[in-house]
């Protein structure tokens, strides 16, 4: 008998739902508790009472599941950030009220787990730090794996507004594979209309989704691309998976991920969420090199260079493009 994937994906969308509350939580106060990663972009308070949320339910639900998550909780047990602790197990118990420091401390260290598995989950729990503090996009994104493959992803955007839902701040994209991709509202879990990508071919109105921040992307790149295909529009950027949002959504045609170095690799939970509610919106997702994303090597994708995701139609031509532009 075939796996729906039926709990999963529900367990899936309450976990990403009661994260996406702490990190709006905090985000209305962007209180101080800042704390450097080594890559020495800014990680807040939200980024590990999200984990310990969504790491906590996983857990109890599917106790011999690995998770590949962002953050270990072992900075938060070193004598300077005791407060940055106590503001954790604060956010985290006006979620779960009965949870213990102790506790609450293991649930983030669950995602600590790095190698291949045969069924894993991994965890963004903020994606789009820097778009956080600056009180703008995020995502929350989870996806399961299994056999190397993503078969459920869901991928909560609080600040995304769709044209869908033009009136609606806030929503929770979901996917299992072969079963489409549904959209709800964040506050309501109210079902948005069908989601449909964008049939958009014409090079004047083709828009592109990019990255705000040029630290893994090259910005040149892409407007050397959208010369070579004519496309004159100005890119829509922001932070974080919402790219994905947007382009299942049918806001975008468009978004790349060009290698900006070439000793980069991307990690998995960058993009297996994304990926997988693009494609069963009925986009594509390859590297720049028309190969698939490989999920075969614990916490990275090794196998692959960038990363590309268009609405299939516009995807030969994007990856003739980039040969053409000497992108590698």
């Amino acid at each position: 008998m075939k796996h729906t994937y039926y709990s999963e994906k529900m367990i899936a969308l309450a976990a990403v739902r009661e994260a996406a509350d702490l990190c709006r939580n905090v985000q209305r106060e962007l209180a101080p508790g800042e704390i450097q990663k080594k890559d020495r972009s800014p990680v807040t308070i939200a980024d590990f009472g999200s984990q310990a949320l969504v790491c906590s339910r996983l857990r109890k639900a599917y106790p011999n599941d690995p998770i590949i998550a962002e953050e270990v909780a072992d900075e938060l047990r070193t004598e300077e950030n005791i407060l940055v602790k106590d503001q954790v197990v604060s956010r985290v118990r006006e979620i779960r009220p009965d949870a213990s420091e102790a506790a609450i401390l293991e649930w983030i260290d669950y995602g600590g787990h790095k190698d291949q598995a045969p069924r894993y989950w991994t965890l963004d729990p903020i994606d789009g730090t820097k778009g956080f503090l600056r009180g703008d996009q995020y995502a929350v994104a989870l996806a399961l794996i299994a056999d190397g493959e993503v078969v459920v992803a869901a991928l909560a955007c609080p600040n995304l507004t769709l044209s869908m839902a033009p009136d609606s701040k806030g929503i929770i994209a979901i996917a299992v594979k072969g079963q489409g991709t549904e959209f709800f509202q964040l506050q309501d879990m109210k079902v948005l209309e069908k989601v449909s990508i964008s049939k958009q071919i014409e090079p004047d109105k083709v828009r592109f989704s990019e990255s705000v921040e040029s630290t893994h992307t090259s910005h040149s790149g892409a407007q050397l691309i959208a010369q070579y295909l004519g496309i004159s529009g100005k890119s829509v950027r922001l932070d974080s998976q919402a790219k994905y949002a947007v382009v299942a959504g049918g806001d975008a045609e468009i978004y790349m991920r060009l290698p900006s170095d070439r000793r980069y690799v991307e990690n998995i939970w960058d993009h297996a969420a994304g990926m997988l509610i693009v494609e069963e919106a009925g986009g594509k997702v390859t590297d720049i090199n028309g190969k698939p994303l490989i999920y075969k090597h614990g916490y990275q994708l090794k196998e692959n260079r960038g990363v590309i995701v268009s609405n299939s139609l516009l995807h030969d031509p994007l990856l003739k493009a980039i040969a053409k532009a000497g992108i590698k």
